[in-house]
């Protein structure tokens, strides 16, 4: 059965700057079933666990486990910031998308994960109230740090002194506390609360939702949930996993590889896909994974790997799009819209996707019906983009007027040479008729 590992390792860098915790979310998903049934049985019983579990860090789901107290220690190690601007901001030049106004003003984003430490002082004020499969707190807690790392990608506050901030820092983050697990034999998380999650983030009216998380196998309730997600016109973004084979082929990461799901893979700093990135049909976009800073629980920071951190790049893309765009463009069209103004990649379709996401050119690129994107992770058929729509429109009234334009004065310029030419004739002729 599938579990989710929650953080990974992690372990001090000495080589980063700051003393930053490098935290080594390498996402290696362990399933239950590769391990023989009286181990299992004997590992679940002194675990107390539940007969399934989940695999995050590239999230997965996990079935409610007796009621408990909410965080009384957090487990992150949190460190001071970089002094420097973090590559993924440099990359993307988050200021220029200020400058156009685009933050996700309005628009809210689901983070199903291990809740969301509101205390952090880049969050504040950004983290609603939500829900919690645990029943201890409305999801604004994180005993683990995973969803506050995630949410801080999408909507870290800019503040004075620190260089690191989210992509879409008008949005409001709607924390779903659905994972705590971090390896097969701790933690708690069941499929059936990663399902749960994802239906209240449906009844709160979430207009994205990020899935930092991994199931090992397709299991029907989640299958259930994310096809109602896609039903309500949610854009639904979730991380391929980190599981990559080099010497074979990946296994299927869902909730990535369902229809209607983006999928996304990571990227290191030199721009190519980070080692453990699965590979596969269930990739649609990359983003940045590999050393990427993020805000964990209390005041401070770590640098985290893994297409965990790389999905909530491509969820504040598409906030950004759905704020630009207006509350009528449809799921699809954000994912036709983000795929169609992606990057070019270094590689192939199944590591990279659609390519790199482009959040600038997302929120400012032109696109056509005939650069909408194949059909990958069961994107289901793409619409027409309204601003093409729009830009469509506009270019052909353009040229219906430059066409009035120009037979005017080209019928001004043939009035002008048959008065050159008819005038000193008819003087010549005294203006009478000619004959012959």
């Amino acid at each position: 059965m599938p579990h989710s590992i929650l953080g990974g390792r992690a372990r001090v860098d000495p080589a980063l700057a700051g003393g930053l915790m490098r935290q080594r979310t390498m996402h290696r998903p362990e399933y239950d079933d590769a391990v023989p049934a009286p181990r299992r049985r004997a590992r679940r019983a002194a675990a107390g666990l539940a007969a399934t579990a989940l695999a995050t860090l590239c999230l997965v789901p996990f079935a409610p486990g007796p009621a408990a107290a909410a965080c009384t220690s957090t487990p992150t190690q949190a460190q001071p910031g970089l002094n420097a601007q973090p590559w993924a901001q440099q990359r993307w030049s988050f200021d220029r998308l200020a400058e156009l106004g685009a933050t996700g003003e309005g628009v809210t984003v689901a983070v199903v994960d291990s809740g969301v430490d509101v205390r952090h002082p880049q969050l504040r004020g950004r983290v609603l109230p939500g829900w919690d499969a645990f029943g201890a707190t409305n999801g604004q807690e994180d005993c683990v740090g995973h969803g506050t790392a995630v949410a801080s990608i999408i909507a870290g506050q800019p503040v004075q002194g620190r260089p690191f901030r989210g992509l879409a820092p008008g949005v409001r983050i709607l924390p779903i506390r659905a994972s705590e697990r971090i390896d097969s034999s701790s933690g708690r998380g069941e499929p059936a609360d990663l399902a749960n999650g994802i239906r209240q983030a449906i009844a709160r009216r979430a207009q994205v939702i990020n899935l930092s998380l991994v199931l090992t196998e397709d299991r029907p309730e989640v299958r259930t949930a994310i096809a109602e997600a896609v039903a309500n016109n949610i854009v639904v973004v979730a991380a391929a996993g980190n599981g990559h084979n080099d010497n074979g082929r990946d296994p299927t990461s869902y909730p990535a590889a369902y229809d209607g799901v983006i999928g996304v893979g990571a990227l290191d700093e030199s721009g190519v896909r980070f080692p453990k990135s699965q590979t596969g049909t269930y990739v649609d976009l990359t983003a940045p994974g590999g050393r990427v800073e993020v805000a964990v629980p209390g005041d401070g920071y770590q640098l985290m790997d893994g297409t965990s951190m790389a999905t909530p790049f491509v969820s504040a893309a598409a906030a950004l799009v759905i704020q630009k765009y207006g509350p009528n463009i449809s799921a699809r069209q954000v994912a036709t819209r983000l795929m169609a103004t992606a990057d070019p990649a270094p590689g192939g379709v199944q590591e990279y996707g659609r390519g790199i996401v482009s959040p600038y050119r997302a929120v400012t690129g032109l696109i056509a019906d005939s650069s909408a994107p194949a059909r990958l992770s069961g994107i289901p058929g793409i619409e027409s983009d309204p601003a093409a729509e729009a830009a469509a429109a506009a270019a052909e009234r353009n040229r219906i007027i430059a066409l009035s334009l120009a037979g005017g004065v080209g019928g001004l310029a043939l009035l002008v040479v048959l008065v050159a030419i008819v005038v000193p004739r008819g003087r010549q002729r005294r203006w009478r008729p000619g004959t012959g």
